[in-house]
């Protein structure tokens, strides 16, 4: 199929770049409007308990939980004139509003009744009102608020509650994924010209990257006709579309150069860099695609979507590379190394010319060498190096996102909610919601069930429709509204954190009252507690299926049996590192000052799922890189024996050392973009996933792995014999092998010049 593909390109090469042309045309033009359809939130299953309950509450009981919390801040105090006449007017305001029902305020209620919406201090109220608002409207609808809320002079008004935090959130990340994408495009074309020299060279993997991005905004766009796709979908497939495109481009291209360095004329270059770089591009695609296709499996579509998403963009990525590239291969011929930069540098200040040198003399052979003399020591201290890296993570825990995610110097809502934990007795974004579904129990019922719970630690009072209730006795009248012909609620107010332990502890306690019918729990300790087992529950799964996929893969692609398990172990370890260092950074809050972010105690629940899936895609992808040339050179070689084995791991990192070294960094640089976020989990993504790549290629690949493979020898390529004849049958292959003794794509290293292998020798 890739000969096919690659004679297409290859006899067809400009109707093929203005049919990619008109593609993206297109593409551009459906995928613009794609923002419109994305929706916020998305963490919890639908199917939740809490879920369940919210709807019955938005349905039924609107205003029993407020998403929209402004605080009004003055000098004279909350009982002053100029308070009294804000909190009013902006209670007068909501009321206008059609979409805004459940409005309750602390000098509405009066002193005594709203003493939980007054912060300790005297110096803050607090209005509270529910949006009637759709997932996908409500950030929208609280931009409005956010812009139009009246800001009278001598007080200070912050708006926040989850309508707004989203909003800030999604208009955050937006911002923050252009900031770093515009910081990562010129650092990534700079590295470009480093690795290959030529301008033209280093703007084909940019190139090919900006067509995967806009394709792929299409293929988003129509997914949100029949999914629902989070808003941090975009930032993915900007980004992993980015990093993709110029990671096979630079694989594609770097193969093209040494084909014709090797002496091929510019079609049978191409032809066989689509043979080889492209079918390693397309088991990488494929192995990177299966990783997030197990997405699926959870229940939240915040990570379903990614599922969509991450999978069409590595296709369109995987295509491009294979069809749409050799195409503009073809076209420039040896012009690809036109412009050459380093040229008028080795000049200017007065370097060495480049010279060529055998792959045996380059630095990276020298140094798989030196690695495999010593192989045991080697695999024993890197082993045990990513094991103490890892450690942390072993004590990590997960939970639901708050407005302590975004930096309060860019966020209302995230300044709300620090006064609410730090200067009220009662924190208004943390109560929970018990749901009597369909009660038609008396009042004497529900006011002993308000009593028993406002007995329990950690509860500062009961509202509900039987009364208000605080440590055992009735201290206000009943709250209209919580009894219908749905069914009864009582809202619990507390001061207790939601996401630490003590939360999960309270609401185990709060579950223990006995109840006069059956329960749903809502609020922000049962999210939390239903995010956390959404993603327990389908985890196992979900990494048996990436396992045995990745399993299979690399037996087709290599025809070991040996191969695929030490990949899976050296991914393991390898991810297992850099979870470690994030575990250690973003949960125990290490370098918070420098990143400016606050630690929680917790990492957010979905995060770390989809950074394994992802992350375990891209550590096989250079595993796929590097073993594609090794098996290149065992193939090639003698007698296929250890010292064979050896040669060709040597060759094969000696091949391909700078290009997936080269491949990593700049996918740091990509994802380091992301580094750049006010929103602590996105940093999380960015940072997690470019520390992940480089230990990959840096330690795993240039040291585990040539020691692994020293030291497992011939076993290396072993196969029961029944599975070898069925390799032989059903293995996937483009083209035979190269005869025996002939080393594969044997051509020169130039140093310093065209070849996309060469190293700089002083």
């Amino acid at each position: 199929m890739l000969t096919r593909i690659a004679r297409l390109a290859i006899d067809r090469p400009k109707a093929v770049l203005i049919g990619a042309l008109v593609v993206v045309m297109l593409c551009g033009a459906v995928g613009f409007s794609v923002m419109d359809r994305l929706k916020a939130g998305g963490y919890t299953s639908p199917d939740s308990e809490s879920a369940r309950a919210t709807t019955l509450v938005d349905d039924h009981f609107r205003g029993v939980q407020p998403n929209l919390i402004i605080a009004v801040t003055s000098e004279d105090g909350v009982d002053g004139a100029p308070a009294r006449s804000a909190g009013q007017e902006l209670a007068d305001w909501l009321d206008e509003r059609d979409d805004i029902d459940g409005i309750r305020s602390y000098w509405s209620l009066g002193p005594e009744a709203g003493a939980a919406l007054r912060s300790e201090n005297g110096d803050t109220g607090l209005v509270t009102a529910h949006i009637d608002a759709s997932e996908t409207d409500l950030p929208k609808v609280s931009d409005e608020l956010l812009d139009e809320a009246p800001r009278p002079e001598g007080v200070t008004v912050r708006v926040g509650g989850y309508g707004p935090l989203n909003a800030e959130l999604n208009s955050q990340v937006t911002e923050d994924a252009t900031m770093g994408e515009a910081v990562a495009f010129p650092i990534t074309l700079i590295v470009l010209m480093v690795v290959f020299g030529s301008l033209i060279a280093a703007g084909l993997p940019l190139l090919i990257g900006m067509v995967s991005i806009v394709t792929t905004l299409a293929v988003l766009r129509l997914v949100t006709t029949f999914a629902d796709v989070s808003i941090y979908a975009l930032n993915m497939t900007t980004v992993l579309g980015l990093a993709l495109g110029i990671d096979y481009s630079l694989l594609m291209v770097s193969r093209y150069r040494e084909e014709l360095a090797a002496g091929l004329d510019a079609r049978n270059a191409v032809l066989r860099t689509v043979q080889t770089a492209g079918r390693t591009v397309v088991f990488s695609g494929v192995t990177v695609a299966l990783a997030l296709a197990a997405l699926i499996v959870f229940p939240v579509f915040f990570l379903k979507s990614f599922a969509y998403v991450g999978v069409a963009v590595v296709l369109v990525g995987v295509l491009t590379a294979v069809l749409v590239l050799p195409a503009a291969l073809i076209l420039l011929g040896h012009r690809v190394d036109k412009y050459d930069v380093r040229v008028p540098l080795r000049r200017w200040f007065r370097l060495k010319p480049a010279r060529v040198i055998a792959p045996e003399d380059s630095r990276w052979y020298r140094m798989v060498v030196a690695v495999t003399r010593r192989a045991t020591p080697i695999a024993v201290l890197t082993t045990a190096l990513l094991l103490l890296l890892g450690a942390p993570f072993l004590s990590s825990k997960w939970g639901y996102p708050d407005d302590r995610v975004i930096t309060a110097a860019v966020s209302e809502s995230r300044q709300v909610g620090d006064l609410l934990r730090d200067d009220f007795a009662e924190d208004a974004a943390a109560a929970s919601t018990i749901v009597l579904p369909d009660f038609d129990g008396g009042t004497q019922e529900l006011a002993a069930y308000a009593t028993e719970l406002s007995r329990v630690e950690g509860v500062s009072d009961v509202l509900s429709g039987a009364g208000t209730f605080v440590d055992g006795t009735q201290a206000g009248p009943a709250t209209p509204g919580m009894v219908n012909e749905a069914g009864a609620v009582l809202r619990i107010g507390t001061a207790v954190d939601p996401y630490a332990d003590e939360g999960k502890e309270l609401l185990d306690r709060l579950r223990a009252v006995d109840s006069p019918g059956d329960t749903l729990f809502a609020g922000a300790a049962a999210e939390n507690q239903d995010v956390i087992d959404a993603l327990a529950d389908p985890l196992p799964y979900a990494a048996a299926l990436i396992a045995l996929s990745m399993f299979v893969l690399l037996f087709l692609f290599t025809g070991s049996l040996v191969l695929p398990i030490k990949a899976l172990v050296m991914n393991t370890l390898s991810l297992g590192a850099a979870f470690g260092a994030m575990v250690w950074v973003y949960q125990e809050g290490h370098l918070s000052g420098l990143l400016d972010f606050t630690a929680t105690g917790y990492l957010v629940a979905n995060i770390p799922v989809l950074m394994f899936c992802l992350a375990f895609g891209l550590s096989m992808d250079y595993e796929v890189f590097l073993l594609s040339r090794i098996r290149e050179e065992w193939l090639a070689s003698g007698q296929r024996t250890t010292e064979d084995n050896t040669h060709a791991v040597a060759m094969g990192v000696a091949r391909t050392g700078r290009v997936f070294t080269a491949a990593a960094v700049l996918m740091a640089i990509v994802f380091t973009g992301m580094g750049v976020s006010k929103v602590s989990f996105m940093q999380l993504f960015g940072l997690g996933l470019a520390l992940t790549v480089l230990v990959d290629a840096v330690i795993v690949r240039c040291l585990l792995a040539p020691a692994m493979m020293r030291l497992l020898g011939t076993y290396n390529w072993w196969a029961p014999a029944p599975l070898a004849r069925l390799h032989a049958r059903i293995g996937l292959t483009e083209e035979e092998p190269p005869p025996p003794g002939k080393s594969a794509g044997a051509g020169p290293v130039q140093v310093g010049g065209a070849s996309a292998a060469r190293q700089e020798e002083s």
